[in-house]
């Protein structure tokens, strides 16, 4: 019997999702109009907490952001893009509720991926929000499409308090001390194109990088919960990529 597109052998379906999750840094927000409850979508700048839930900065005098206050339901899609045909680029519609949120973490990582936002994150008439996800859909390119949980699209944090807790001086250390290993994991493990790549965010499951607008994501070959086995973890993806020279 054929196989439905989300089981073909060659189409991960979870970790397509999460890659396109924590490697794109804009996208379209679908909210409902405050007037007219009409879908209205609007381009923003993303990036993800911890769990890898979406994280905003919006200005209140945007019309999404009224519209978020209204009714908070959004949607965003995540879409790779591409040389040819739009379509055949697998993209990712999250879909949850947003709301907004002073945690000192998310202004951290946002900032991390966007830093120039950085020029206006502290007007007064902008703030964080944070989507709590509901589900999401993944076309991942022709005939091969997905229905995802919130659990199958999130990363699971539960249990990793110390890394969470570690995770920006982490990122600092990196950036400062480890640009070799930076653009190693980019270049080798990544398949990118040579830069001046930067960390960007840790996770349990991998470690998020930048050079100018492009990004990259390097998943780890286990979870990791604490420092201790991030250090381990950064070592062994730096010696793999040495190897691979």
């Amino acid at each position: 019997m054929p196989q439905a597109p989300s089981q073909r052998p060659d189409f991960d379906p979870v970790a397509t999702a999460k890659h396109l999750l924590r490697t794109i840094r804009a996208g379209a927000l679908a909210t409902l109009d405050a007037q007219g409850a009409f879908p209205f979508a609007s381009l923003v700048t993303v990036a993800t907490d911890l769990d890898g839930s979406p994280l905003l900065l919006i200005s209140r005098l945007a019309a999404h952001t009224r519209n978020l206050e209204a009714n908070p339901r959004a949607s965003i899609l995540l879409s790779q893009g591409g040389k040819g045909d739009p379509l055949a680029h697998p993209r990712l519609t999250v879909i949850g509720t947003v709301a907004r949120t002073d945690e000192p973490r998310v202004r951290m990582r946002f900032l991390a991926r966007h830093p120039k936002a950085a020029l206006y994150a502290d007007f007064p008439d902008f703030s964080f929000w944070r989507m709590e996800l509901d589900r999401a859909h993944l076309n991942g390119g022709f005939a091969r499409a997905a229905e995802l949980g919130a659990a199958e699209v999130r990363t699971d944090v539960s249990g990793a308090e110390a890394l969470a807790a570690a995770a920006e001086s982490a990122v600092e250390h990196m950036n400062a001390d480890h640009r070799e290993a930076l653009a190693l994991y980019a270049t080798r493990l990544a398949g990118e194109r040579a830069a001046h790549w930067r960390a960007t965010g840790v996770d349990p499951e991998g470690i998020d990088l930048a050079a100018g607008d492009r990004t990259a994501r390097v998943a780890f070959p286990h979870r990791v919960d604490g420092p201790g086995p991030l250090r381990a973890v950064l070592k062994a993806l730096a010696d793999e990529a040495r190897g691979r020279g």
